[in-house]
């Protein structure tokens, strides 16, 4: 198979409030339509959290993914991926438990604890339409983002015996060593689809040295069994995704990562993120996966062997 780039896309997370941009995705059914609109601008793998549809607050049960997950299916090939990470303050058993329910081809990984600052997005809202969302932001200065081995392994466990497979979520060097620990221990098989994540808080900043340093140290590790995407915070996103897909990598953007398609122009869907990053690579020389393409590449189990 010729080389070809892998776009993610992460349509909602759990980082924004809906208070920041009027456009993203909240109830189920802006969510389904997102993605499989994200899909059809070029997509391969959608990577999903669920909202509260009364108040935009993250939730993470099976149920509240159950709501969108069927109708993204059938509306689209492409790859979808679930939050293993949930949101800030949730324990493992909440974190894991619709990934569990689900069966996914793909879930996130984190590969580390590690304090996780956005209080900064305060200054993004633009109003703050419910209660939760500036506590919420604010109360990050003093939240660790808990993902110990023992947590870890836990899921690799518990996801790796129903076939799902995993993008590891790397914010820092240190994660990348605590990713072959876990490789060497036999608990995860190759290759190895490892998200590296710049300009986060409390994790690696988002400067073009960082990404060649985290790029070079993952296929150190991981040699041909690496596939090194990356995602960057806010205005980040367009530039450090390229210098990825330059290098040889894959790359993400979504309004979970930023929520806007130029300086002080907000988004107005993930797939106009989407189409911007494929338009930029495409001019460049490159070809886009297609999710059959990104299920070779990442070895998945394939869309029949879900439970949705």
């Amino acid at each position: 198979m010729a080389r070809k780039t892998i776009i993610s896309c992460a349509i909602t997370g759990s980082i924004h409030t809906p208070g920041m941009s009027p456009h993203l995705p909240i109830t189920p059914d802006e969510i389904a339509r997102s993605a499989i609109e994200a899909a059809r601008a070029g997509a391969a793998i959608i990577h999903l959290h669920a909202r509260d549809p009364a108040d935009g607050r993250p939730v993470q049960t099976p149920e509240a993914f159950m709501e969108f997950l069927p109708r993204i299916r059938e509306g689209t090939d492409a790859i979808l991926n679930l939050t293993t990470g949930g949101a800030l303050g949730m324990a493992m058993e909440q974190r894991l438990a619709p990934a569990r329910a689900a069966a996914p081809e793909l879930a996130s990984m984190n590969m580390g604890s590690f304090n996780f600052n956005i209080s900064g997005a305060v200054r993004a809202l633009k109003t703050a339409p419910h209660d939760w969302e500036r506590p919420y932001l604010e109360g990050t200065r003093d939240m660790i983002m808990s993902n110990t081995f023992t947590q870890i392994e836990r899921a690799m466990r518990e996801l790796g015996e129903i076939g799902t497979r995993f993008e590891f979520e790397c914010y820092d060097l240190g994660h990348l060593y605590n990713l072959a620990h876990f490789a060497d221990q036999g608990l995860i098989r190759p290759p190895f689809f490892i998200q590296g994540i710049f300009g986060i808080l409390g994790g690696i900043g988002p400067d073009p040295e960082n990404l060649m340093a985290m790029k070079t140290t993952a296929e150190r590790l991981f040699g041909a069994d690496c596939l090194f995407s990356c995602l960057g915070a806010g205005r980040h996103q367009m530039p450090l995704v390229t210098m990825s897909a330059i290098l040889g990598g894959h790359v993400r953007v979504g309004l979970e990562d930023n929520l806007y398609l130029g300086k002080g122009e907000l988004a107005p869907s993930n797939a106009a993120l989407v189409a911007r990053i494929r338009r930029i690579l495409e001019d460049l020389g490159h070809e886009i996966a297609s999710p059959d393409e990104a299920r070779a590449l990442l070895r998945t189990k394939g869309a029949a062997a879900v439970n949705f």
